[in-house]
């Protein structure tokens, strides 16, 4: 069990549902898995309490030598005297652990499970010995086995058709990286606009949030984190897409992280920045590179398939790095991070944050839905292009409803109250695209349509004034706002109303 007292953040619905399995009374089969940093050990070593759990993470060498060590560290940890040669196979040691003694109940979790395979064949042959120790008629009790792992693609195969495990598993969970709720909490900044600045940097990977000294200000944790050559953070993004099992050609990859991070957002810029040809391959690797949670792609709002895709790096750390560190690395080794930080990531972190705040409006929506009351949502997105005049124009935020309105607005990283001309500017955008054309910028004009607006450094009564005239339902909201604690859900209607009546 962990013997430090460091909390555990976030990962409620994770424990609850462990430990609803866990009530069950029967064996119950998890799956579980994440990429690298994301807090996958940390929570699995603290979910049970006092309840006994075995937990053992596989190391990348042959299967053979994951089994010995499993097996000694079986023995050490139930105290069970164990002779190697007993159990010469993977059903045997399966076989094992499942009818161990253990007091009820009882956890087991074994980590990076893939490793307990030698490829992807090998690894198919390691869950079948498993399915069949698991399928072997044996007592009723309150027993968990988790399966855990870093390799998405792999661990995901587990349970596709034809998989060996195929619909034995209780629950599938993605762990994903903290929302900028979380990542505030762990960041631990006491202003909330260095909180969403530290997400900006950092993003929401546990591990590198945990780097933070809470003593140190934001601009000496990025220098000494992230710009310095000998940066913990620095390095572990660097080296994020050499612990990804199963990537090769790391070169290419990276190539395309830094072209989309320099600002390239079509196929054929990607491809043109990277050295690489247009072409399945290039293809591929992005959606592999979206699987894991670093590129996302989209399309203008209610656009068809052959509308262009436009990529963006979607881990905010990752984002930074190609932005502000991978560009000045020589200037990093030559004339420091003070440096940097002065002349080239100071003067230009609020552009940065202006992408990212987008990101986190969309999260507080989601985030505050229950306790405010808000709409449900059907698909969220954005319009960036040019009305039928050749005008170039940008929606930042577009939702269409369940109900079938649609919820439109700005989201601005402001230092002071924004005025009257963001409320007067959206609207004017809205007929534009209308008179182009666009049918629902046609339904955003509507009364019963909500407007959201997301400003960091709030508005002007002007503002207020202007954008709660001109339709039924407005949303404004602040930095005080997005960081507040959510009221419970009998408390809805009153917050529902207090947004509105701002």
């Amino acid at each position: 069990m962990p013997t430090d007292n460091t909390p555990l953040i976030d990962r409620d619905d994770e424990r609850k549902r462990l430990r609803e399995l866990m009530a069950k009374g029967v064996p119950q089969l998890v799956l579980m898995y994440g990429r690298r940093r994301v807090g996958k050990t940390f929570l699995l070593n603290r979910v049970w309490g006092d309840t006994p759990a075995f937990y053992f993470t596989a190391a990348e060498t042959t299967p053979a030598q994951n089994r010995v060590a499993l097996l000694h560290a079986f023995a050490e940890w139930s105290g069970q005297p164990l002779h190697i040669e007993d159990y010469p196979t993977w059903r045997s040691v399966f076989r094992l652990m499942l009818e161990y003694q253990a007091p009820a109940p009882f956890a087991i979790t074994l980590d990076e499970f893939q490793y307990l395979g030698e490829d992807e064949e090998g690894l198919r042959g390691v869950a079948s010995e498993l399915n069949a120790v698991w399928e072997a008629r044996r007592p009723k009790r309150p027993l968990v086995l988790i399966l855990a792992g870093s390799s998405l693609r792999l661990l995901e195969r587990l349970n596709s058709g034809g998989g060996a495990l195929y619909g034995r598993f209780a629950w599938q969970c993605h762990l994903k990286p903290f929302s900028y709720w979380h990542a505030g909490q762990l960041a631990g900044f006491p202003t909330l606009r260095d909180r969403a600045l530290a997400y900006g940097v950092f993003g929401g990977t546990p591990r590198y949030l945990a780097a933070i000294d809470k003593r140190r200000s934001l601009a000496e944790n990025v220098q000494s984190l992230m710009l310095d050559t000998s940066g913990e953070v620095r390095d572990l993004v660097r080296t994020a897409l050499l612990q990804e099992q199963g990537l090769r050609e790391i070169q290419k990859y990276q190539a395309i992280l830094r072209a989309v991070g320099e600002g390239c957002t079509t196929l054929n810029e990607i491809a043109q920045s990277a050295g690489l040809d247009v072409g399945t391959p290039l293809r591929d690797k992005l959606e592999r590179l979206g699987h894991l949670g670093y590129v996302g792609s989209s399309r203008n709002f209610e656009t068809t398939s052959r509308d262009p895709a436009r990529f963006r790096l979607t881990d905010p750390a990752v984002q930074f790095f190609y932005r502000f560190v991978d560009p000045w690395e020589s200037a990093l080794a030559t004339q420091g991070a003070r440096a940097v930080w002065k002349e080239h990531v100071q003067p230009h972190l609020d552009m940065h944050m202006g992408h990212v705040f987008e990101r986190v409006a969309e999260e507080a929506f989601y985030r505050r839905k229950s306790a405010l009351g808000l709409p449900l949502v059907r698909n969220w997105g954005r319009w960036e292009g040019k009305d039928h005049r050749r005008t170039p124009l940008e929606i930042d935020i577009v939702a269409r409803l369940t109900e079938g309105h649609v919820l439109t607005g700005a989201v601005k990283w402001n230092r002071t109250p924004v005025g009257m001309a963001v409320h007067t500017h959206h609207l004017d955008a809205l007929r534009r695209l209308s008179e182009s054309g666009v049918k629902w910028a046609h339904d955003a004009q509507q009364q019963n349509s909500p407007l959201l607006y997301v400003a960091a450094g709030g508005f002007t009564p002007e503002f207020r004034q202007a954008a709660m005239a001109s339709r039924k339902t407005v949303y404004l909201w602040s930095l005080d706002d997005l960081y507040q604690d959510v009221l419970p859900p009998d408390h809805a209607a009153g917050a529902t109303q207090e947004q509105q009546a701002l």
